[in-house]
């Protein structure tokens, strides 16, 4: 690479951040780590119509809660400041002004109506309206004004947009590090709009300037700006600049049917869309945070979304991530979204985590229903359930049981409930009352020699043992189970069953 690697995240502040954006900051941030580069967070709000309050602040949030920071970014670092483009709009109108002066690009004061006027003319005949090189000779711009009468109306207040003067008859011969080599015909290019006679730029011009004076290296941006970069090799070419190298990302798919992943595949299927919840006047947007995610989870699955490394491995810390990062390994075509496999992840992930920062978790929705619990005994507890658990949220499912003495049974499990049972589990309690040392161990061992000597059938004491201490036949290994809840409440617990069912 010729220069330091220098790469940015640059969202609008138009609402939540959607788990594609976050896929695109993610494999900057890896491109810039692997590399000892900069990435860099650059706000582009040039479009206040579209701005929404507290859609700048989410974008930060999110980024640090999954552990992506970036080393720039407003109010962080300003080397090449102001970050937001909204604060840097009086650099602007300078290089649209180069552009016209350089012949690249001319003034045109056609109005909404006359516009509108020759989309209807073409459409009528079947065709498509295209503002270039066909026509811009034709319309009201500069190229057919005298300059004298281009800046008298200028000077009059008329309104005007300043547009790229696309060349002609060229083929572009162009390179993606995804994608490879591409070609694009100038003629077929429209004269994209640069700049506003309200003073403001459009994506088009702020991107490419702030981009060559914020000295990036490599554009890396999602596959629906592919269209834009001819204009944008243009641009460069039109300035003199060096043009950044370019990757498109492919789309995140929508888990059922065909097109790009969007809110509306979440809510139908029931999975987020954004990494943090958003609130609205409409309603709340979930967020893999307030879901239950772990950071490490999401970012995980994100990676491997259109990407991997060329094995089979799955898990993969952030600094793994980074070690193994390559572009070249980023896929052409679109990456289907599995909500199950993301709850994979966070499984594996919570299997990591240790049982005293699973018990701080847990003890929140303990504290909520009353219950409290000694640290030690919680961590037990949660080392005997959390192999079946997806989410921190599904332990009070997992062991209600533990905590409480079941208030009804399972009327399935129950059938297995005949005469002889209240003997056999009042046999069992005097075996339990007898019992010194109350480990899981050897409560086993000692019942399994009681039913060996008394050749008595393991289901016919098993399966009323578990159903009297959780209600139901489920739960982990039932000698845990029992050693968990101590000898009095084993006793008590089978007694209430005896006297219920």
């Amino acid at each position: 690479m010729s220069k330091p690697v220098r790469v940015r995240f640059a969202p609008s502040p138009t609402g939540p951040l959607h788990i594609g954006g976050v896929r695109t900051a993610l494999f900057n941030y890896l491109f810039a780590k692997k590399h000892s580069g900069v990435f860099y967070l650059r706000i582009e709000d040039t479009d206040q119509n579209r701005f929404v309050p507290g859609a700048e602040q989410y974008i930060f949030e999110a980024l640090e809660w999954l552990g992506i920071s970036p080393s720039e970014t407003v109010g962080k670092n300003e080397k090449f400041g102001p970050y937001r483009q909204s604060e840097r709009k009086y650099l602007y109108r300078q290089y649209a002004d180069q552009l016209i002066d350089s012949g690249n690009a001319y003034y045109a004061f056609d109005t909404a109506e006359a516009l509108d006027f020759h989309r209807k003319q073409h459409e009528e005949q079947g065709k498509t309206f295209i503002y270039n090189w066909h026509n811009r000779e034709k319309l009201d711009t500069s190229l057919v004004l005298s300059k004298e009468e281009t800046d008298k109306r200028i000077a009059e207040g008329e309104d005007f947009v300043i547009r790229f003067k696309t060349p002609v008859n060229e083929t572009l011969h162009l390179h993606d590090i995804i994608r490879g080599d591409i070609q694009f015909e100038t003629n077929l290019l429209d004269d994209k709009v640069l700049f506003k006679s309200d003073g403001m730029p459009t994506y088009h011009l702020a991107n490419i300037v702030d981009d060559h004076l914020m000295e990036t290296s490599h554009v890396i941006r999602g596959e629906e700006w592919l269209p834009s970069m001819p204009l944008h090799v243009l641009l460069y070419r039109s300035f003199g600049w060096e043009a950044p190298e370019f990757a498109h990302l492919p789309l995140i798919l929508k888990p059922v049917g065909n097109g790009k992943l969007s809110k509306r595949d979440g809510d139908k299927l029931g999975f987020p869309v954004f990494p943090l919840e958003w609130k609205t006047e409409e309603g709340i947007s979930s967020g893999y945070r307030e879901k239950g995610f772990f950071p490490e989870a999401v970012i995980n699955f994100l990676a491997l979304l259109g990407w991997n490394d060329g094995t089979d491995k799955e898990l993969f810390s952030l600094d793994e991530l980074v070690e193994a990062f390559d572009l070249n390994r980023v896929h052409k075509s679109g990456a289907k979204f599995d909500p199950e496999k993301n709850k994979w992840f966070n499984h594996q992930y919570l299997q990591k985590q240790s049982n005293a920062n699973l018990a701080k978790d847990f003890t929140v929705i303990l504290n909520e229903k009353g219950i409290s619990v000694a640290e030690d005994k919680l961590e037990v507890l949660i080392s005997l359930i959390k192999e079946r658990a997806h989410f921190v949220s599904e332990f009070w499912e997992l062991s209600d049981f533990f905590l409480q003495a079941p208030t009804s049974y399972d009327e399935k499990a129950a059938k297995n409930w005949n005469a002889d049972t209240p003997r056999l589990l009042q046999e069992l309690i005097s075996v339990m009352e007898n019992i010194g040392e109350f480990t899981s161990s050897n409560v086993e061992m000692i019942v399994k020699d009681w039913m060996t000597k008394n050749e008595i059938g393991m289901g016919k004491v098993m399966q009323p043992f578990r159903l009297s201490l959780v209600g139901a036949l489920k739960g982990p290994h039932l000698f845990d189970i029992v050693e968990w809840i101590g000898k009095a409440e084993t006793i008590k617990r089978l007694e209430k069953a005896i006297a219920t069912l």
